[in-house]
C-alpha cells in the first residue's frame, strides 16, 4: 500500500483560488470572482472583508433560504479553461458552479494513462456531472460512456464537449441511475478498460431512485468491478461525503484490481491558495493504473 498523497491544484489563467477562511472561499474562474461556503476551511481569512464584499457573487446562507447574490454585470455563465478543459461556468443550485478544480491533477494522470497504452481504451465515467473527467478522457483518444441521474447535467457536460472540441463520435450521454445501468451492463456483457467513480454523500436518480452512500457504496463497487476488462487501464475513485476515509477507498480498489499489476495511490485532494502556499482540502481519492 502506497503512502497517503496530496494532490495539488494550483492556480492558472483561468482559475485561482484567492483566499478562505470563516467557512468560505473566494474563488475567480475567468474574469469573475465568486464566494461561496467551503465547511473545511476552518481557519481564518487573509483578505479583508472590504476584498470579500467586491466579488462578482456571493452564496449566502439565511435562516429562511440559500441563494446567489449577483452583481448586475455578472453574465449568466461565462467560460474558462481549467485543467486544459473548457467549462461553462455558471452559478447552480447548492452553491456549485460547474466545474471541480480539485480534479485537475486527476484529469492530468488520466490523459497520461490512456497515452501511455496501444490499444483503444474504453472508459465509463458514473456520476459524471459535467464532463471533466469525460473530457480528459476524450482528449487522450478514449471512448467513454458518461452516466449520470441529472438529465440537467448531461446537457452541462455536453457544452463543455463541444467547447472543448471533443467527443462528437467518441462517447455516449446516459441518463440513468448508476447502480441501475451497471447492472444492466453487466447482463450485456459490456467491459470497460477505464472506470471513474464521483458518487456523492445522497442523491436521486432519473425516476427518483435513492442513493445513500452509507447504504449504497458497496454495491457500487461490487457493480463496476462486473464491468471491468481483464486487461484495465485505471480506476478512480474520488470522495466529498465527510468522515470517509482515502485508505477506505483504496482498500476497495485494491480488491478490484486483486492481481492485476499497476500501482495504487490514495490520499487528499486539494486547491492551493494564489497568494501563499496554505491548502484547502477538497475531498479524497483512492487511483489504481497499470504499471
Amino acid at each position: 500500500m502506497k503512502k497517503l498523497t496530496l494532490l495539488e491544484t494550483l492556480p492558472e489563467r483561468d482559475y485561482e483560488l484567492l483566499d478562505s477562511g470563516g467557512g468560505e472561499k473566494l474563488e475567480r474562474y475567468g474574469k469573475y470572482v465568486v464566494s461561496r461556503p467551503d465547511p473545511q476551511a476552518l481557519w481564518e481569512k487573509h483578505l479583508s472583508e472590504v476584498e470579500w464584499k467586491q466579488a462578482d457573487a456571493r452564496f449566502l446562507h439565511r435562516s429562511e433560504r440559500a441563494a446567489w447574490i449577483r452583481k448586475a454585470n455578472l453574465p449568466e455563465k461565462w467560460e474558462a479553461s481549467i485543467g486544459g478543459i473548457e467549462f461553462r461556468v455558471k452559478l447552480a443550485a447548492f452553491k456549485h458552479v460547474g466545474v471541480f478544480p480539485e480534479q485537475a491533477p486527476n484529469w492530468k494522470w488520466m490523459r497520461n494513462t490512456i497515452r501511455g497504452t496501444r490499444k483503444k481504451t474504453s472508459v465509463l465515467n458514473l456520476f459524471g456531472y459535467t464532463g471533466g473527467a469525460t473530457i480528459a478522457a476524450l482528449q487522450a483518444g478514449a471512448e467513454v460512456c458518461h452516466v449520470d441521474g441529472s438529465k440537467a447535467a448531461i446537457g452541462w457536460a455536453r457544452e463543455n464537449a463541444e467547447l472543448s472540441g471533443v467527443g462528437k463520435n467518441s462517447v455516449r450521454w446516459i441518463l440513468d441511475d448508476a447502480r441501475a445501468f451497471l447492472a444492466r451492463e453487466k447482463k450485456r456483457g459490456r467491459k470497460y478498460d477505464g472506470i471513474v467513480m464521483d458518487p456523492p454523500a445522497f442523491g436521486h436518480g432519473p425516476k427518483g431512485e435513492l442513493w445513500k452512500i452509507e447504504n449504497h457504496f458497496l454495491e457500487l463497487l461490487t457493480l463496476a468491478k462486473g464491468v471491468l476488462s481483464d486487461d484495465p487501464r485505471f480506476i478512480l475513485l474520488n470522495g466529498y461525503a465527510s468522515g470517509y476515509s482515502a485508505l477506505a477507498y483504496a482498500n476497495n480498489i485494491a480488491d478490484m484490481a486483486e492481481g492485476k499489476n499497476g500501482v495504487l495511490e490514495q490520499g487528499e485532494l486539494s486547491i492551493v491558495e494564489s497568494k501563499n502556499d496554505r491548502h484547502l482540502p477538497c475531498g479524497i481519492f483512492a487511483r489504481w493504473n497499470v504499471s
